[in-house]
C-alpha cells in the first residue's frame, strides 16, 4: 500500500510564527537558490518581508501563501502582480522539496478561475538545473532576464 499524499494547505503568512520563516530562509540549502535574498534575514527582515507579502493582498487582491504539508509549514509562494503580468514564486523548506511540482499545480487552479491571470510567469535562477517540471506543466521558456540586478531564466505558462 502506498503512503496516504499529504494535505496541502495554503494560509495567510502571518499565520506563521516568524521565527519559522526566519528558519526557512536562513537555511542555506534554501538560500542557494535565492539570489535576491541577500544578507542576513532577521526577526525584523522577516517582519518586514511578510509585511511587504500582504500589501500585495491589499493592492491587487492576490499575492503570497505559507503553504502547510499536512498542517506543518512547508514553504511560502504564490503570484505577485508584476506589471501587467502575474508572477508565480515558491520557496520551499529543504524538506519539502519534493512536493513543489503538486503545489504549483494546485497554486495554477486557483489562476485559472481567476479571470486576472491569462498567463503566469515564472523567473528561475540559474541554479535550479531541473527544469523539466515547467515543461511538463507547459511553460514556454522565453530566455534570460534581468530582475534587480541579477539573472534570471523566464517562462510563461497560459492559464485558459
Amino acid at each position: 500500500m502506498s503512503p496516504a499524499r499529504p494535505k496541502i494547505d495554503f494560509v495567510r503568512l502571518p499565520e506563521i510564527p516568524l521565527e519559522t520563516i526566519l528558519a526557512h530562509m536562513s537555511d542555506p540549502r534554501v538560500s542557494v537558490h535565492l539570489p535576491l535574498g541577500t544578507g542576513r534575514w532577521t526577526l525584523e527582515s522577516c517582519a518586514a518581508f511578510v509585511a511587504a507579502k500582504e500589501a500585495c493582498w491589499v493592492r491587487d487582491g492576490l499575492g503570497h501563501w505559507a503553504i502547510l504539508c499536512d498542517g506543518g509549514y512547508a514553504g511560502w509562494g504564490g503570484f505577485q502582480k508584476e506589471g501587467d503580468e502575474w508572477d508565480f514564486g515558491l520557496v520551499l523548506t529543504a524538506g519539502a522539496f519534493g512536493l513543489g511540482a503538486r503545489i504549483t499545480r494546485q497554486a495554477l487552479g486557483i489562476a485559472r478561475v481567476d479571470p486576472r491571470i491569462p498567463f503566469v510567469t515564472f523567473l528561475l535562477p540559474p541554479s535550479r538545473k531541473h527544469l523539466g517540471g515547467l515543461d511538463r506543466l507547459g511553460a514556454t521558456p522565453l530566455g534570460a532576464v534581468d530582475y534587480a540586478g541579477e539573472r534570471f531564466l523566464k517562462f510563461r505558462l497560459d492559464t485558459a
